[in-house]
């Protein structure tokens, strides 16, 4: 029988936020593989656990999920954990959870903290719908294009961020969106110094212009209001996707006239031009 494949969460800040059953569930299995064995190590002191550990990262992640796997097979238990949070989001995890999946190997979750769920509670900011882009991309031409397919989605968007990275993902943000944009950001959840920042993208800008933020933080954007959507050129497109996803012609008329704020009728003439 093979062994189970348990992702752990571990603090994102607080070690005080583990949880009781994850702490009994790294003493009980035979190996932990981690994101960063110095920094779980840690941890592990700090709960008198003996665990034997091994390192899985980035840029091992596939190489070693092969190893990894050959030792759930043998029946052996595993416990995946990133350095703080829940892996998989952001962290590695995704590889090995497809291959145990793909080879009938169990997989199961010990919950626990995850950054961007933690500071959108606190946010103030609408909990649902929500879209969660991780890292967008290092080049701001590429940000900018990932920004602008996400202009015209009705969600809060949330993004993690490294402090030196802020101030070049807020400008791009100002450039895709505007000024009007409300922007949240959750600076070093859990922990002593954490903090919530929250005003628009050029107040923002301007604040930490003065004041350079540290730490980890995750950037929230308020969905975009009817004055910022973009009307689609073609309102075909638009509706044959809601056709696609089960909705009849009405209704598809009527979700993307309350979308953009626009009559029901300006798009009903537009699709019976091409009929």
């Amino acid at each position: 029988m093979d062994g189970t494949l348990f992702l752990c969460a571990t603090p994102i800040g607080n070690l005080r936020d583990i949880s009781i059953r994850a702490v009994e569930i790294l003493k009980a299995v035979p190996l932990i593989a981690a994101e960063d064995t110095r920094q779980t190590l840690k941890l592990l002191n700090h709960f008198e656990i003996k665990t034997k550990l091994t390192s899985y990262h980035q840029h091992n992640e596939k190489s070693k999920s092969v190893e990894l796997i050959e030792h759930l097979k043998l029946g052996k238990d595993l416990a995946l954990v990133s350095d703080a949070g829940l892996p998989g989001i952001s962290d590695p995890g995704e590889v090995i959870v497809k291959e145990a999946i793909k080879q009938g190997i169990k997989v199961d979750v010990i919950p626990g903290p995850t950054a961007f769920v933690s500071g959108l509670v606190i946010s103030g900011l609408p909990t649902s719908p929500i879209y969660f882009g991780g890292f967008l991309p290092n080049s701001s031409k590429a940000r900018q294009e990932e920004l602008k397919k996400l202009k015209n989605l009705i969600a809060t968007q949330i993004f993690y961020e490294s402090p030196h990275r802020l101030d070049k993902f807020l400008a791009d943000v100002l450039d895709v969106r505007g000024n009007t944009t409300e922007v949240v950001i959750a600076r070093e959840l859990t922990k002593l110094h954490q903090e919530l920042l929250r005003g628009s993208v050029g107040e923002l800008i301007e604040r930490i212009s003065k004041t350079p933020l540290k730490g980890e933080m995750v950037i929230y954007l308020a969905p975009p209001v009817l004055e910022e959507l973009d009307k689609p050129a073609d309102w075909n497109i638009e509706v044959d996707a809601l056709l696609g996803t089960g909705l009849d012609r009405k209704q598809a008329i009527k979700a993307l006239a309350d979308k953009y704020g626009v009559q029901k009728r300006e798009i009903y003439n537009a699709v019976m031009k091409n009929e």
